[in-house]
């Protein structure tokens, strides 16, 4: 029987989805924006910072199933601009020190509330 994780310590979902679904040793992350859980705003003055919330309220959705980032095995990340990449990438690479995740990078035309980046992960117990 899959458990739909939730926790207040990350954005509620802004559509019919569940933060994350666990599903037996596998922990399915819906794809988190840079909102700050307390107060709904975004938070986007540049593209690290923007990362660093994303990958904070990726953390938390994780700990509320007691799993880590070392647990991630996949990650997908969608962003609005491929020039934002590199910055993107040296945010992203610092919560996965060794042996990081299968992952894919992609350009799109928007995201929710028009954010610069959204990431979803897959992780395995």
């Amino acid at each position: 029987m899959n458990k739909i994780i939730f926790t207040k310590e990350s954005p509620a979902p802004i559509g019919p989805y569940s933060q994350a679904v666990l599903a037996g040793n596998t922990l399915y992350v819906s794809g988190q924006i840079a909102l700050d859980s307390e107060t709904g705003e975004l938070i986007n003055e540049n593209i690290t910072e923007e990362t660093h919330a994303v990958m904070k309220n990726l953390e938390a959705v994780l700990r509320a199933a007691d799993f880590t980032f070392g647990d991630i095995v996949k990650c997908s990340i969608f962003i609005k601009s491929m020039d934002e990449f590199a910055t993107i990438n040296e945010a992203y690479a610092q919560y996965f020190k060794s042996n990081p995740p299968a992952r894919e990078t992609v350009e799109v035309s928007k995201l929710p509330k028009n954010v610069n980046v959204e990431i979803s992960c897959i992780a395995v117990k």
